[in-house]
């Protein structure tokens, strides 16, 4: 299966749901990969070595070696081929293959030739992305080379599902505190009430001297006014926290900018303006960050591909708070070519195909479809409005 000769797995969509329940920030990686990367370069006798993960619209370089590359288009990566790979894919000359003569990476300055990647395999059987080695000159190598690369690939894999699980822990705490949170705030009422009636009962017991009755009532009334004591306590801590970074400290401003560096060389490539708004005054309050950049990422690289040349895209991070409970809301409107009726449609139910972008972008059809499956898992909500010719607007609410 391809789109406009680039390949695309047959399993695409759940592969990219795969890299999905990663939820990796891609711009913050390369510490975990240092040491892995710069043995794969050694080990292949190459000048250069990376680790890409590929979703629907970009390759990511989440570690390198002897090239400072931290994303491209993901038709213009040789790894979109590695993925559709068991084994591995080998380029002896990028020069002579028809594939890639026009790449920026065989002109000068880079001048690459020789391309050797293995696919990095999920457990499941999916190929999120390759490790590949790369150098200015022809080179074969060994099958000792090619197999100690498989097990730098296979721990690559087991890194990221390390990664993987320790977010999971910290999101589990964070959940914890605010189910800490809302019992506080749900036994309130309950043991206000509880107080209120047993002192009214008190204040007829009184009148009427009923003894016995005033005793139980009296041992009612202080211990629910402990327990409210404690839920006042509790909450009383969960506000001092509230304006402090929980978790993995992230928030509007966090949020802000690892869209900024992870997208701007994007649009700015494509000579678009991309901007970012969130309100100042609640740019600090934590917010989890489940899914958020693959949700966000996705429809901006979207509205980047089918925005023409001097256009703009405009995302707004927005937050309301009620009691304990936060929605987050995110717009992402361009000034492009818009949609019809049928694809906002097709795009709601899951089932949009692919197209190409304004600037001759590969379409692969499965970004705004990955989103939507996204934002459902999270009980959230996608609404998308356009006018053809006049760009589209995306607007998705998450409750956290």
């Amino acid at each position: 299966m391809s789109s406009s000769n680039n390949p695309v797995p047959l399993n695409e969509m759940e592969r990219i749901i795969t890299l999905s329940d990663y939820d990796l920030d891609y711009s913050g990686l390369e510490n975990n990969f240092k040491d892995i990367i710069h043995l794969a370069a050694r080990v292949a006798g190459t000048e250069i070595s990376l680790i890409n993960l590929i979703d629907s619209f970009t390759q990511w370089s989440i570690a390198h070696h002897g090239l400072d590359v931290e994303q491209m288009p993901r038709e213009d990566s040789v790894c979109q081929y590695t993925i559709m790979e068991e084994d591995h894919f080998e380029v002896e000359d990028l020069s002579a293959d028809a594939r890639f003569t026009d790449k920026f990476y065989v002109d000068k300055p880079l001048s690459l030739r020789y391309y050797f990647g293995i696919p990095l395999k999920t457990s499941t059987g999916f190929n999120i992305g390759a490790l590949c080695v790369l150098d200015t000159n022809f080179k074969k190598l060994t099958p000792e080379k090619v197999e100690l690369l498989k097990l730098i690939a296979n721990e690559i894999v087991n890194r990221l599902n390390t990664i993987k699980l320790l977010q999971e822990l910290k999101s589990k705490l964070n959940d914890a505190k605010e189910t800490h949170k809302r019992v506080a705030h749900d036994i309130r009422g309950p043991l206000s009430g509880i107080i209120g009636i047993s002192e009214i009962i008190s204040e007829r017991g009184n009148e009427n001297q009923l003894d016995e009755v005033m005793d139980f009532v009296t041992l009612i009334h202080k211990s629910s006014r402990s327990i409210l004591d404690l839920a006042d306590e509790i909450l009383t801590e969960e506000k001092k926290r509230l304006g402090e970074p929980q978790g993995d400290g992230f928030n509007l401003t966090v949020f802000k900018e690892k869209l900024e560096k992870l997208y701007l060389p994007q649009a700015q490539n494509k000579n678009i303006a991309l901007n970012i708004n969130n309100d100042p005054k609640l740019a600090t309050i934590p917010i989890s960050k489940n899914k958020l950049l693959q949700i966000v990422g996705n429809l901006i690289s979207n509205a980047i591909k089918f925005t023409p040349q001097g256009g703009s895209v405009t995302v707004d991070l927005d937050l309301a708070l009620e009691m304990s409970k936060k929605t987050l809301k995110i717009t992402v409107s361009d000034t492009g070519e818009g949609l019809t009726e049928d694809s906002i449609s097709s795009i709601l139910s899951g089932t949009q195909g692919t197209s190409q972008g304004t600037g001759g972008e590969s379409g692969y059809g499965f970004g705004l479809a990955m989103v939507k499956h996204l934002v459902d898992t999270l009980k959230g909500k996608m609404e998308i409005t356009s006018e053809e010719g006049k760009g589209a607007k995306f607007v998705v609410t998450i409750s956290q």
